[in-house]
């Protein structure tokens, strides 16, 4: 049976009633206790997790914190200020005085049930929250939002039902959380392997200084009268800042600045961000390109010299005083290891090796076509859309 045809089996003639959250669960509130308190009370390992705004987090004793603010039984935790979001816990917990939780105390509500539901519908508190100067939600937002309860006069079906959809939904969670674990030991798997591989014994290399192999560029101005917000037939340029990744896009213009295939290393905010450029593009203010010299001596893999250069990306010395800013002079005296510098043939030979070592690494943990990444990303989104399915329960006339 595929799983579309299960799915609608499991919910075909499903009546549901729609009832207030604060109907259904049991409210909670938190403790009272400050930032310094939580800082000072934190001990590791330590039995109750209190609960802050954001990612904020410490454990406690049972004694810290009053016994009547501690919550034994598997909860919905309602983040109301700042981030907007629902958390399940399961485990002995409190949080501050500004949030609240719920919980069940009816067999026939499963509460993770009720969680799932609730995380389909963040967007909702957020764009609520959104119309605060503060970000943030009070407790009738929630108490009176309507949850879909199945089969409400048959509390054995019910019950089946929501277990099953929380089976259904545990399941897809655990999958991408055990590929979000194997992406983080790739990760330190593939940065162990890159300090081995550039890291060499003297004799083996010969160092040279960055100025002696590449001609380095500092960014410019925009170029205002020659600039497009979108890329279009004739702006198809890209101009590039300090940004990682897709945020170093600033616009569009009409001629390169940097012809070839390129290294551009970050000089304020994200300092040292070291990329691997091949298409032509435009520096701007803030980013430092470095181009492979023609004339130069030594045989050099432009890609080799990427991976290097991101194992020295927090190593820069640059000045505290005033505006923290990478220059040009400084990366002059960068070195880069050079093996086998009398012998090109075999210098390019070591050189290609380590990169087709390290290409697979990255593929393997930063590819969004490939490799983990990608199978992360396409778990999401099966998720996502299993669960709007799980949940497409017809919506009530005076809606949510």
């Amino acid at each position: 049976m595929s799983g579309l045809s299960y799915l609608e089996k499991l919910l075909d003639g499903v009546e549901v009633e729609w009832k207030p959250l604060g109907k259904v669960l049991e409210r909670t509130k938190g403790t009272k206790i400050t930032a310094g308190q939580m800082k000072e009370l934190h001990k590791d390992g330590a039995p109750i997790k209190i609960f802050a705004g954001g990612k904020t987090i410490v454990f406690v004793n049972f004694d810290d914190i009053p016994e009547k603010n501690i919550n034994r039984e598997p909860s919905i935790i309602v983040k109301s200020r700042g981030i907007i979001e629902f958390e399940y816990y399961d485990k002995p917990f409190s949080h501050k005085n500004e949030m609240w939780a719920y919980h069940s105390n009816n067999y026939a509500i499963h509460i993770k049930y009720i969680y799932y539901f609730m995380r389909v519908n963040e967007s909702y508190f957020q764009q609520i929250a959104s119309k605060m100067q503060m970000p943030q939600i009070a407790t009738p937002d929630t108490d009176k939002f309507k949850v879909p309860i199945p089969c409400p006069d048959n509390p054995e079906r019910s019950l089946a039902i929501q277990s099953e959809i929380v089976r259904i939904l545990d399941a897809f969670t655990a999958l991408t959380n055990e590929l979000t674990n194997e992406l983080k030991l790739r990760q330190k798997q593939y940065n162990y392997y890159r300090e081995q591989l550039l890291s060499f014994d003297d004799g083996e290399v010969e160092w040279i200084d960055l100025d002696d192999v590449f001609d380095i560029f500092a960014g410019g101005d925009v170029p205002k009268d020659l600039f497009s917000d979108v890329q279009t037939k004739d702006f198809n340029i890209p101009i590039l800042s300090n940004g990682i990744g897709n945020n170093s896009l600033y616009g569009w213009t009409n001629k390169a600045k940097i012809d070839l295939p390129s290294l551009t290393i970050s000089a304020r905010g994200t300092i040292g961000w070291t990329s691997y450029r091949t298409l032509p593009f435009f520096p701007v203010i803030r980013l430092l390109a470095l181009t492979p010299k023609l004339t130069s001596k030594f045989q050099l893999n432009l890609k080799y010299s990427y991976y290097y250069m991101k194992t020295i990306e927090g190593d820069y010395r640059v000045p505290k005083t005033g505006i923290p800013q990478l220059t040009k002079p400084m990366l002059k005296g960068i070195r880069l290891p050079i093996p086998c510098p009398d012998d090109s043939a075999k210098s390019l030979a070591i050189q290609s090796e380590i990169v087709r070592i390290l290409d697979k690494f990255d593929t393997l943990t930063n590819s969004i076509s490939e490799g983990l990444p990608r199978e992360i990303e396409l778990r999401k989104k099966q998720y996502e859309h299993y669960r709007n399915l799980l949940f497409s329960f017809p919506k009530p006339v005076a809606d949510n």
